[in-house]
């Protein structure tokens, strides 16, 4: 997410959160009261949205200031406080719950795909994640990823060829979704990869007699299928194992010599690292 489009996003959230003014703080507290506040980290893991949380505070008011104590895939653990902030109470209480909602989700997501790379650290297999995000948030999701050692799989329709098991049958059959995206892409002068989804070892070696592709994603292959796959693929295109892969056999996958292991689950079935952000 460029700058630009980072400061549009959190400009429309704050909007969506404020509406026509924090009443709670507007009714209690007087305009003119500063104050101080920090926040904190209550659980262990690994700590990401930190440059997202400063241009939180900036654009809810420039006149806050903002120390940040940490930095974006330090690993973190109860008590730790990431960053200080001072200045008008209303505006502080105003970016509050934003910042949380950005740092909690995004360190979640870095450090569940911490815990995945680090099962597969001695191979050759890459973490990466799939287009299983929170809409107007898969920029932020996705730099999680990275953050915690994971790699990123296409952003979005338009940067990477990927013929799923639908675009398959919708298209007669593999060989014909394959020739036809070939002949799209030469037609458009389009420069994208080509992902092809294999169901079973036959699609693997029709995929391979058919052809002109850049990855083959092994769906929902068990441990044996998988390495029976890799073997037959024998280095000829890249190989992406996805479905049913866990922290228990994530490793196993691995093992098996494929160079990708996506994990839906990384950005769609996360849990929030718990934080606070505090008065002191």
């Amino acid at each position: 997410m460029s700058d630009n489009q980072l400061r549009s996003f959190i400009i429309n959230a704050l909007a969506e959160d404020t509406g026509d003014g924090d009443h709670s703080s507007l009714a209690s507290i007087p305009d003119t009261a500063t104050g101080r506040a920090r926040l904190i980290v209550k659980e262990s893991g690994i700590i990401a949205g930190l440059r997202v949380a400063r241009e939180v505070f900036s654009i809810a008011d420039p006149s806050l200031q903002v120390e940040i104590l940490l930095h974006d895939g330090d690993r973190v653990q109860y008590g730790d406080i990431a960053l200080t902030v001072s200045g008008k109470a209303h505006s502080i209480l105003r970016a509050e719950r934003l910042v949380l909602n950005f740092m909690q989700r995004m360190s979640g997501i870095a450090t569940a795909t911490a815990l995945y790379t680090e099962k597969v650290s001695d191979t050759n297999a890459k973490i990466t994640d799939t287009r299983k995000t929170t809409p107007g948030m898969r920029a932020l999701e996705k730099e999680a990823v990275r953050t915690g050692g994971g790699v990123n799989h296409r952003m979005g329709l338009y940067d990477m060829i990927m013929l799923k098991d639908n675009h398959i049958d919708y298209a007669g059959g593999i060989a014909a979704a394959i020739r036809r995206t070939q002949e799209y892409l030469s037609a458009n002068r389009l420069n994208l990869k080509i992902e092809v989804e294999a169901r079973n070892i036959r699609e693997v070696a029709e995929i391979l007699e058919t052809g002109g592709v850049d990855r083959i994603m092994l769906d929902n292959f068990n441990i044996p299928e998988t390495r029976e796959a890799v073997a037959l693929i024998a280095g000829r295109t890249e190989t992406e194992s996805s479905g049913g892969i866990t922290l228990e056999n994530v490793r196993d996958y691995a093992l098996c010599g494929v160079d990708y292991i996506s994990i839906g689950a990384l950005t769609h079935h996360i849990k929030s690292l718990d934080m606070s952000l505090k008065a002191y």
